[in-house]
């Protein structure tokens, strides 16, 4: 399910992005070699999810750009398995927390328990000390329990009894949330959606690609055996973090902060919005455009890096008018209005 404002990346000029050479090759170095890595990320997630690389690219670049993501997509689409097979491409831990109305904040960054024995207390840690985080159905639970994620989103740490206690890194919260139509569902705030720095949508997959799903699950495949379809570690913590550091050196010229800017201030003026991008959207927009450059194999930001990053990091942080809603207004068409009335620099 390919989302039509991301398409997968490419080295340069149209190039298909490679899998690693043969092991009997000699192992390229440098951002090669780490492209390299990532895609091989890529074909490893595909061995058990089929027709995902949109979200695939989008949660690699959350982690080059140590962002999080919002999933939106109806059950059944494989956001927990897709969470589950990043995280064994990458030898990464995993955690996964069902999010519920009687949910409470401590069940998610752990809470103080009491131990007989030596009459004092000990911190019992939560889920959240992982590296990927799956927030399943993040908004079936009240914002007290939602708010709880807030710290370890920003600050990379939760305090509990006033002490700060570091997570993991590389952290990644992955949350999913059900379409807000559906009952019994709390809409998260903004100043929480705003802290996310992708939302990809999933759509149900085309005909041709729920035929793969069924033709695997036919021969023998089963989600719960990641092992047994194949799936194995291909890079890991090291790979990322040398990766962030690649991408950290992309140039950008100012000619492209300054379309990003005009961008996001055109969302403030928008008569159909009644919340525009913050000046955190436009910087969340520049990381990923950079990552974006970066996979596709250069070392520059292009205004079309630019416009692919647009819909998936800014869709959340805008808010459609009611009277616009009813017209049919949502917030990926706002943004299509605003890429095409800002200029583009040449």
């Amino acid at each position: 399910m390919q989302d039509p404002t991301l398409p997968t990346p490419v080295q340069d000029r149209g190039a298909a992005v490679q899998p690693p050479p043969a092991p009997a090759a000699p192992a390229p170095t440098g951002d090669a070699a780490l492209r390299n890595a990532l895609a091989a990320v890529r074909a490893e997630v595909a061995k058990a999810v089929v027709g995902q690389d949109s979200a695939v690219t989008c949660l690699l670049i959350a982690l080059l750009c140590r962002g999080h993501v919002l999933l939106e997509g109806v059950p059944g689409v494989a956001k927990t398995l897709l969470v589950r097979t990043l995280s064994a491409s990458l030898s990464l831990d995993t955690a996964r927390v069902q999010f519920t109305p009687d949910l409470m904040p401590g069940d998610i960054t752990g809470s103080l328990i009491y131990d007989a024995r030596t009459a004092e207390f000990s911190f019992r840690e939560g889920p959240v000390f992982t590296n990927l985080l799956l927030a399943d159905e993040i908004n079936r639970t009240p914002p007290k329990t939602q708010s709880s994620l807030l710290e370890a989103m920003e600050e990379r740490q939760v305090s509990v009894d006033g002490t700060p206690r570091p997570l993991p890194d590389p952290f990644l919260v992955i949350a999913t949330q059900n379409p807000v139509e559906y009952e019994g569902t709390y809409p998260l705030p903004e100043a929480q959606l705003d802290r996310f720095l992708l939302k990809v949508v999933l759509p149900l997959p085309e005909r041709d690609q729920e035929v793969e799903i069924l033709r695997r699950h036919a021969a023998g495949f089963s989600p719960r055996d990641l092992a047994g379809a194949g799936v194995g570690p291909v890079a890991d913590a090291a790979t990322l973090e040398a990766a962030r550091g690649a991408v950290a050196r992309v140039q950008v010229a100012p000619e492209i902060l300054t379309y990003v800017v005009d961008l996001c201030r055109a969302t403030r003026s928008s008569p159909s919005l009644s919340l525009g991008v913050s000046p955190r959207g436009a910087t969340a927009l520049l990381a990923t455009s950079r990552a974006w450059a970066w996979l596709a194999g250069r070392d520059y930001v292009t205004p079309d890096d630019v416009k692919a990053l647009v819909t998936s990091t800014l869709r959340h942080r805008v808010a459609v008018r009611p009277e616009a809603e009813l017209e049919g207004v949502t917030a990926e068409s706002v943004l299509a209005t605003v890429l095409a009335s800002v200029p583009v620099p040449r």
